[in-house]
């Protein structure tokens, strides 16, 4: 039962997230709730020993971070970091448009997701609309249209005589545009889009200036199996580290009793490279903590013993062993769901981990009481990559990229199991807790 009730916090925290941006925002709810202070980057920064903190920037990215009583030059930062943004599809500039009657939205493929897993589903749209306020001000806010107003609907087999053998091949250009209306010849596309997103953010039309609009999938997160074992969810990839490091945290014990200066780095844009002002190769993480020594007074000499003394766990998600896909898999470095957190490797730095980090994350897991796996790709198959090795190598701190097994990753309804998630906050429990 205590699993099932930690899941279902999971589950409401990905349904209240559709966008990297609502995110953020969900994740900023819960620190206001635990009594954490928002920086500005704008301003001079005056910080406490055992303060708590978080800056956002460009809304979509979040640093969190406690201060702790040890010496930050001779204890360093114990920091977790994943990453708000997950594949998709982001609506044009100028998407809307007209054919034979129905209203299309023109849409750009946002990272690497599995296309045909967004047909003939309960589709919408989430994110942000900027606009000129009363006062002239560009201002922005959060948009989300709860209910379904988008589908791509499949074409019939009888058009399609060969989807089952060759599978569902969509022309990226002409087949995603999702249908969201059927409009009579004295209606425009694109002033009546612009209408319903007027709607939706209580402005007048005139006022939005642009927006960042995604996506996303209506249906609720929810248990499966026998056993109620599994859950399945959109935006598992990465949503789930994210509130795994959060709860690790905000946990009581690690928030009364840990003595060093702990951190969580939340940034969009990994799955489009993170080459970006937010994103993990970008200057954010370095910024911050450049900040926090000179709020503390440190000199560089131990600013970069701090540097020294500090360690990246780099959580995203892994590939769990398919039993309809064996050949997917190398046959030493098979992962399964339940069974612990994966410590991911790859020769060729796709990953950060190697065996000082890996020793080091094994050790926390025996100390936590938890199991781990070992995963490492096919050679014949191309590997992905996260954060770490980008966070780790700007940042020159030991790191390691570590993730809980998952089925479907990047479709659009990914599968995970339900004691993998405890396992992962109960090891950044113990990796904050630690000495």
């Amino acid at each position: 039962m205590i699993k099932r009730q930690s899941i279902k916090k999971l589950l409401d925290f990905i349904d209240d997230s559709p966008t990297p941006w609502h995110a953020v925002a969900t994740i900023e709810a819960a620190l206001i709730a635990a009594q954490f202070i928002r920086l500005d980057e704008t301003v001079k920064w005056s910080l406490q020993a055992g303060g708590r903190y978080y800056v956002i920037r460009d809304d979509s990215s979040i640093i969190l971070f406690v201060l702790g009583q040890k010496s930050l030059a001779d204890s360093g930062f114990k920091i977790v970091g994943a990453h708000t943004d997950s594949p998709g599809l982001r609506i044009r500039p100028n998407g809307a448009q007209v054919s034979n009657g129905f209203a299309q939205l023109g849409v750009e493929i946002y990272g690497g997701p599995i296309l045909a897993t967004f047909t003939d589903r309960d589709l919408s749209l989430a994110g942000r609309v900027s606009y000129s306020d009363e006062q002239g001000y560009i201002a922005h806010k959060r948009i989300r249209f709860g209910q379904s107003v988008l589908r791509i609907p499949n074409l019939a087999i009888h058009m399609n005589r060969s989807v089952n053998d060759e599978g569902l091949k969509l022309h990226k250009q002409t087949e995603l545009l999702p249908l969201f209306a059927q409009l009579t010849e004295e209606q425009l596309p694109n002033p009546y889009f612009m209408q319903l997103l007027a709607q939706a953010t209580n402005l007048d039309t005139d006022q939005m200036l642009s927006w960042d609009l995604a996506v996303y999938d209506t249906q609720k997160g929810t248990f499966w199996g026998a056993a109620n074992e599994f859950y399945a969810n959109s935006q598992i990839d990465n949503l789930a580290s994210c509130h795994a490091g959060l709860q690790a945290l905000l946990d009581e014990q690690v928030l009364n009793q840990s003595q060093g200066t702990l951190a969580c780095a939340f940034f969009d844009h990994e799955e489009v490279g993170s080459e970006s002002h937010i994103g993990a190769a970008g200057s954010f993480l370095s910024d911050c903590l450049q900040r926090i020594t000179l709020a503390l007074n440190l000199d560089r000499e131990d600013s970069a013993r701090a540097l020294a003394h500090s360690f990246l766990i780099s959580a995203d998600m892994a590939h769990a062993y398919h039993p309809n896909f064996p050949a997917a898999y190398d046959v030493n470095h098979k992962v399964f769901v339940n069974r612990g957190p994966v410590i991911k490797s790859n020769a060729n730095r796709r990953y950060s981990s190697e065996s000082i980090s890996i020793a080091q994350f094994i050790r926390w897991c025996q100390d936590a009481d938890v199991p781990y796996q070992h995963y490492s790709h096919r050679n014949d198959l191309a590997c992905g990559s996260t954060i770490g090795p980008l966070a780790s190598a700007k940042l020159g701190i030991r790191s390691i990229d570590i993730g809980c097994p998952m089925w479907a990753m990047h479709s659009i309804r990914e599968s995970a199991g339900v004691y993998d998630h405890e396992y992962l906050i109960k090891v950044l429990k113990q990796f904050f807790l630690s000495v």
